[in-house]
């Protein structure tokens, strides 16, 4: 087994954008997901709100700040390839009384694939979650953010949704 190398640094040690121009375009996609657990009390008040604060519809604020993150990207990483965004998903439910479970799939056809994405869709989700609850507690909790999987490329990963 060969040892792994960082992808994001040159022959000198430099930073340096990994180049794709030789690979092939392939259908991609990558699913990460990111919790944020509410003091008990708050998760009851926004269970029986309908999850709506004075901000608005705290999901669907999420979601659509998830996908703008998602199509942004490329501006926020710093190596991370701009892409055309084939597909972008969120799943927003309950995992448990207190934890709110946010899924984000992205697909693209590229060549390069778009886990970068994904966690980025989700986490900023979970960033505008708070942003719309804080009002109800500063104590609550975001993460952990994981990637649940990616799929397409050189090596397939978990489960990409």
């Amino acid at each position: 087994m060969s040892a792994k190398k960082l992808t994001h640094v040159d022959a000198r040690g430099r930073p340096s954008m990994v180049d794709v121009g030789d690979k092939a375009v392939t259908a991609r996609a990558a699913a990460a997901e990111c919790r944020l657990r509410f003091p008990a009390a708050v998760a009851a008040s926004l269970r029986a709100g309908g999850m709506a604060t004075k901000k608005g519809a705290v999901i669907d604020t999420a979601i659509v700040a998830g996908t703008m993150a998602v199509k942004r990207t490329h501006e926020l990483i710093p190596f991370c390839h701009p892409l055309p965004i084939d597909g972008c998903r969120f799943d927003v439910g309950w995992h448990d009384e207190r934890t709110l479970r946010i899924e984000c799939g992205v697909r693209t056809t590229h060549r390069t694939g778009v886990e970068m994405e994904a966690l980025t869709g989700a986490t900023v989700a979970a960033l505008t979650v708070y942003d719309m609850c804080k009002a109800l507690s500063h104590a609550i909790v975001i993460g952990p953010a994981k990637l649940l999987g990616k799929r397409g490329g050189r090596r397939d990963f978990g489960e990409a949704g």
